[in-house]
């Protein structure tokens, strides 16, 4: 398969979304170009999140299925992106209606070993799967997003990919490799976002942060600390939740490699602690930020106090 005659997708979130406008954007697909997408959001019990999700589907121009099997009907390309305690699950749910021969494209944050097992469910149902890892945060990049693919149909997903003017390549290994380069890259991207969290927010609590701060400026010229930490506490607000999820995958790659995770569980505890507090952003900075976090934990704790 050179071109896919049906993309869909399992899982319609940040990702997914950003391809498809990328997609149309770069005229990779026309208005006629078939795609399809299941979120379990669009069955959720509360009205107003599925009707959220049913926009999200109107925005980007795709059929929204009220089932995988919807979904999936005829479709020869299929990209995974759910959240990564979700991905086995998808996997095996999307094994019950792949067409034959259809490539199945892992994009979620995964260990390696929860890879290969998603893996052998798909190729027992016939369908061919792909490890990709995705490089980076989806914007501004979209469909540029970079990605690496790995396992036995490596070839034939980049062949797949090609059409869509995105920018993958091959990572050699069988299954699992991929993920494993994007997983042991998170204990550092994700670690840092903890690490500043909880230097931050003592810094803050102590009068201390802006000194800090500039001494980090001084030790490593041009990482631009202030900023740095303004965006990572924007990451965290966001996104903690899922960050948490794909941190308990990194701390189960880190333990079947037979190594101590300490490291990435506590990771798991900063990313969930923020990500729960469900808080936007609000201002460009990172004191008014953290004032907000550290606004919002004490007020939890007043209440677990009563």
């Amino acid at each position: 398969m050179t071109r896919a005659t049906k993309i869909s997708f399992v899982g319609f979130g940040e990702a997914a979304m950003a391809f498809v406008k990328g997609w149309r954007q770069a005229a990779a697909i026309d208005a006629s170009f078939p795609v399809g997408a299941y979120d379990i959001k669009s069955g959720a019990p509360d009205p107003a999140v599925a009707a959220a999700k049913q926009r999200d589907y109107a925005a980007c121009d795709v059929a929204g299925a009220d089932s995988p099997g919807a979904a999936l009907q005829d479709a020869d390309l299929v990209f995974s992106l759910v959240t990564a305690d979700q991905a086995a699950t998808a996997a095996r749910t999307a094994a019950l209606h792949l067409a034959s021969g259809s490539l199945f494209l892992d994009c979620n944050s995964c260990a390696p070993g929860t890879k290969r097992h998603s893996a052998e469910v798909i190729e027992a149902a016939g369908g061919r799967y792909v490890d990709v890892a995705v490089m980076s945060p989806v914007y501004p990049k979209m469909h540029e997003t970079p990605l690496l693919v790995s396992g036995p149909h490596s070839a034939a997903a980049l062949a797949a990919l090609a059409p869509l003017k995105m920018k993958a390549q091959i990572f050699e290994g069988d299954i699992g490799a991929a993920s494993s380069v994007k997983m042991i890259r998170s204990i550092m991207v994700k670690g840092m976002e903890a690490l500043f969290a909880e230097c931050v927010l003592a810094g803050r609590k102590a009068g201390v942060d802006e000194t800090v701060l500039a001494s980090f400026d001084v030790t490593y010229p041009g990482f631009h600390f202030p900023f740095r930490a303004a965006y990572n506490f924007e990451r965290m607000m966001q996104h903690g939740r899922r960050r948490a999820e794909e941190m308990r995958e990194v701390a189960l790659t880190v333990e079947e490699l037979g190594l101590p995770s300490e490291m990435s569980r506590a990771t798991v505890s900063w990313q969930q602690r923020i990500g729960d507090l469900q808080m936007e952003a609000g201002e460009d900075n990172y004191q008014s930020r953290a004032d907000a976090l550290l606004a919002r934990i004490h007020a939890n704790e007043m209440k677990l106090e009563k």
